[in-house]
């Protein structure tokens, strides 16, 4: 992505959140940020971690997976995760919300928006607030929100919760 490119992505989200503020719903619909997490951003530790490279498949608990290291793999990954768990989603709905949050990159940190001013960016492929992630953890996976399988597995579970699917998500949520 080129800067001007993503400069014209950043004034749009600014303007988005500009607009959701004068109607009083930038709360709702800006970043997966859960209402008892609001009080606790303000204290939230920030720790940026690398994603861990596990040679040719992503590992979760210490065992591997068979899966590609790679945005296609992470995905399979969590959609496993999330059959077991209950979780609804699809390959389709996660990778739309991916791309349009984070273009894929797992390392991706939004230092501008409200929650980063607040202390608090939005992290990973799915942009999601330490305070989140730490709420819709999913068992299994990486304590880390820069984890892929992680991130993917908890925004998808905050979404089930909030909208009752990731398949549900077309916008910031």
């Amino acid at each position: 992505m080129t800067l001007t490119h993503r400069t014209r992505i950043a004034r749009l989200r600014t303007l988005a959140l500009t607009g959701l503020a004068t109607t009083g719903a930038a709360t709702v619909a800006l970043t997966l940020m859960p209402a008892s997490a609001q009080a606790a951003e303000a204290t939230q530790a920030h720790t940026s971690s690398a994603v861990k490279a596990s040679g040719s498949g992503t590992r979760a608990a210490g065992k591997s997976t068979g899966y590609g290291n790679n945005l296609d793999g992470w995905i399979k990954q969590s959609l496993q995760i999330m059959k077991a768990k209950g979780i609804p989603g699809s390959y389709d709905g996660l990778k739309r919300n991916i791309m349009r949050e984070s273009g894929g990159n797992p390392s991706a940190q939004n230092n501008w928006d409200v929650n980063a001013q607040k202390g608090t960016p939005s992290k990973g492929l799915l942009q999601v607030i330490d305070p989140t992630f730490n709420a819709y953890h999913v068992g299994g996976t990486a304590h880390s929100v820069t984890d892929p399988v992680a991130n993917i597995t908890a925004a998808a579970n905050y979404a089930a919760h909030r909208y009752g699917s990731i398949d549900n998500v077309n916008s910031a949520y």
